[in-house]
């Protein structure tokens, strides 16, 4: 990953963009545990800069999504009481 230079984002473009699709990536860890992670888009600007093969250059804004799943039951902590009453 690239340092954008001191006022790179100055005259950048925001871009509207549409969900074409967004997987899961899955992977089984050593103690059993399957994770499962996806990077999902928040926001997306082109600078004025460009890529030395004249490509303009994106900044994106983004989150990761992290999921545990089929967790095995020796590493699950004992289930606490709620503290939101139920609706």
């Amino acid at each position: 990953m690239r340092k954008l230079p001191m006022g790179a984002l100055e005259g950048s473009v925001d871009l509207d963009f549409k969900e074409v699709e967004e997987n899961w990536n899955t992977y089984t860890l050593s103690d059993g545990t399957t994770l499962k992670v996806k990077l999902v888009l928040r926001g997306v600007k082109r600078l004025k800069n460009y890529e030395p093969d004249g490509s303009p250059i994106y900044v994106i804004n983004t989150i990761n999504v992290v999921r545990a799943v089929d967790i095995p039951p020796e590493l699950k902590a004992k289930p606490k009481k709620s503290e939101m009453p139920p609706v």
